[in-house]
Parts: C-alpha cells; sequence; structure tokens
C-alpha cells in the first residue's frame, strides 16, 4: 500500500511542512518507529526536545508536534502525535477481522450455562454449571469458567485464564491470558495441627471496562468480594489480595503486590514494582512511585516514594542529602579531629595553669 504524505496530513487532520517549495509528492509505505524505520516509512518523534533524533533516522517523513517547525524532511504538525501516529498505523496495517466461530462443539460446557447471542467459545474452553454469558462474550481456548461465574455483554478472555465459580465480571473488559481470578486468600490460622486456611466463601468483582493482565492473580474475599472498579487498567503480573476494594480508573504497574483489605480512591496510579500493606487506604488521584513500599495511608492527590514511601518532596530531599554523605563524612571526620586538637590544647593550658596556682 502507498500513500501520499498529504492524504496522511489530511488523514489525522495535520499540517503538512515540506522543507522545500519543490518537493516531489512524497509516497509512504509504511509506519515504523524512529529506529527501524526505512526509506519509505513515516515516523513519529513526540517532543520537541527529541527532534535531533530524527536526523539518524532513515524514515522518509515524521508526525510531530504542534510549531516544530521545518525539518530536514516532511513532518506532519498534529496536537496529539500518538493519536495521529496510531490512525496512520491502523491505516497501514488494519485490525485483521476474524469469522466469528460461534461455540466450538470442543469445547465443555455445561447444560445449565446461560449463553446469550453472538457468544464465542473457542475448542478447549470449559464453562461450568449456571455460568452465565452476555452478549458477545468471547472465550479463548483453554479458558476455565467455573460455577456460577457471571460475565459481562462484550468481554474478551484470552486463553488459559482462570475464573473460579461466582466470579463476576461487568461489560466490555479484558482478561489476559494465565490470569487467575477468585483463587483462595492468603489467610491462615496457627493451631496444634499446623497453619489452618480461613474461611473462603467470598468472591471476585469486576467492574467495566476494566482490563486484567497476562499472569495477574486476584484473589477471592474471605466472605465477600474482593472488587475491582470500572475503568481500571491492571498490568501483567499484579497481584491483589483478599477483601481489597479498588477503586475506578486506577492504572496498576506490573508487579505490584496489594495485601489484604487495602482500599483505593479514584485515579490512583501504582508504579511498578510497588508493595502496599494490608488494611490501608490510598486517596483519590494519588501516585504511589515505582518500588514504593506503602505501610501507612496515602492522602489524595499525594506523590510518595522510597522505602517507606514518604512524600515525593520530602524524598528528593533526601536523595539529594544522600549523594553528598561521602563529603559530609570527611567533613565530619576533619571536624572531629579538630576538636580534639582543641581539647588537648584547652587541657595542656588548664595542667600549665594549675601548675603555676601550685
Amino acid at each position: 500500500m502507498s500513500v501520499s504524505i498529504s492524504k496522511l496530513a489530511k488523514l489525522v487532520d495535520g499540517q503538512l511542512v515540506q522543507p522545500f517549495s519543490n518537493t516531489v509528492e512524497l509516497k509512504i509505505t509504511s509506519a515504523s518507529t524512529l529506529e527501524t524505520a526505512t526509506g519509505c516509512a513515516i515516523t513519529l518523534v513526540d517532543s520537541v526536545e527529541r527532534l535531533p533524533s530524527l536526523t539518524q533516522s532513515n524514515a522518509a517523513a515524521a508526525i510531530v508536534p504542534t510549531g516544530a517547525g521545518p525539518q530536514d524532511r516532511p513532518t506532519i504538525e498534529v496536537s496529539d502525535v500518538h493519536q495521529a501516529f496510531a490512525i496512520i498505523i491502523q491505516h497501514f496495517r488494519p485490525q485483521r477481522t476474524q469469522r466469528r466461530l460461534g461455540v466450538s462443539p470442543q469445547a465443555a460446557i455445561d447444560p445449565s450455562a446461560r449463553l446469550a447471542g453472538n457468544v464465542e467459545v473457542l475448542p478447549l474452553a470449559f464453562v461450568g454449571p449456571d455460568v452465565e454469558l452476555a452478549e458477545g462474550v468471547v472465550l479463548h481456548p483453554g479458558v476455565r469458567i467455573g460455577a456460577g461465574c457471571k460475565i459481562g455483554a462484550g468481554t474478551t478472555i484470552f486463553s488459559n485464564a482462570v475464573l473460579y465459580d461466582d466470579t463476576v465480571v461487568g461489560k466490555d473488559c479484558i482478561i489476559h491470558s494465565n490470569a487467575v481470578l477468585g483463587a483462595y486468600g492468603f489467610g491462615y490460622k496457627p493451631d496444634s495441627a499446623g497453619l489452618k486456611l480461613s474461611s473462603q466463601l467470598g468472591w471476585v468483582e469486576l467492574g467495566d471496562h476494566v482490563e486484567v493482565g497476562a499472569g495477574t492473580t486476584i484473589d477471592h474475599g474471605t466472605y465477600g468480594p474482593t472488587i475491582i472498579g470500572s475503568g481500571t487498567k491492571i498490568d501483567n503480573l499484579v497481584m491483589i489480595a483478599h477483601n481489597c476494594r479498588i477503586g475506578q480508573h486506577n492504572m496498576i504497574c506490573s508487579q505490584v503486590g496489594v495485601a489484604g483489605s487495602t482500599s483505593t480512591g479514584e485515579w490512583v496510579i501504582m508504579a511498578g514494582q510497588c508493595g502496599l500493606r494490608d488494611h490501608i487506604h490510598i486517596g483519590d488521584g494519588a501516585v504511589l512511585g515505582a518500588r514504593s513500599g506503602v505501610s501507612n495511608d496515602v492522602p489524595a492527590k499525594q506523590t510518595v516514594l522510597g522505602e517507606p514511601a514518604i512524600d515525593l518532596k520530602q524524598r528528593k530531599l533526601q536523595l539529594a542529602s544522600m549523594s553528598k554523605l561521602p563529603e559530609m563524612r570527611k567533613q565530619v571526620k576533619r571536624l572531629l579531629k579538630r576538636v580534639e586538637e582543641l581539647e588537648q590544647g584547652s587541657r595542656a593550658s588548664t595542667d600549665e595553669s594549675s601548675s603555676k596556682a601550685a
């Protein structure tokens, strides 16, 4: 497929900027990154600060921020570089339309399960007793849906994901491969025979438009639900423990661990490898920096960082001070030596005065 640069500019509602007035209409055949773009490809530069890197790319043209100005090759200036580039990529690589296969005879579906119209259950998927699949649900091969689960309209569950009994999933959710929803919570009580598993009578409940990453686990509640609010996006390899209540529109990055009965407000961001202790609350709009160890409540709109997690401004001061510690250590040694010299001089003077007085 070959598309003129002017047509691409119209496609993304951008401003075409040609470096020379006599430039021949450029033909673009693909879209790629700065590093991998070839001579007929268009690329993107998402900030003015990164424009110098364009000179090192083989790309024929680039999507750039509004106001970037003329470069050494044709550019299209837009207000949202990533959105425009996504539109162009989809133009060159349109999403594959797959023929819907309906319910495969190789899927195992309990007779008591209720399947709405336009449901797709692919080979080797398992659907247990009393399951409800709403309109347009897609279950990929190897998915296991336990008894009593309810899956909302338009939800897609990818291969080998497991939903334990009574899990509730809202509309238009995406659950990626090998995610596990509803496993037992990690609750044990010691007795004379060893460690006894606590009650496991709850379930997991996802709101609408939730995404759960590959390999993520969400344990069910002890007596009630573990809740993931609508619009929340969870990365790969995240662990959310029993009885947690995650608010709406949270972003939870990879390798975050949330201990039992912790709750969050709306629009919370947890960067990679955060660890949250049990029974705390994270307020609306709070941001937990990467690898933060959070052991106390975090107020709304506060950003914390570090182990233990503290306010970002305070943490920056600590980090700035840490870089000065080696020199400060030397200074303290010099000061201690000077104090010792002064004390010795003072003692000698005192002894001399005492001798004269005698």
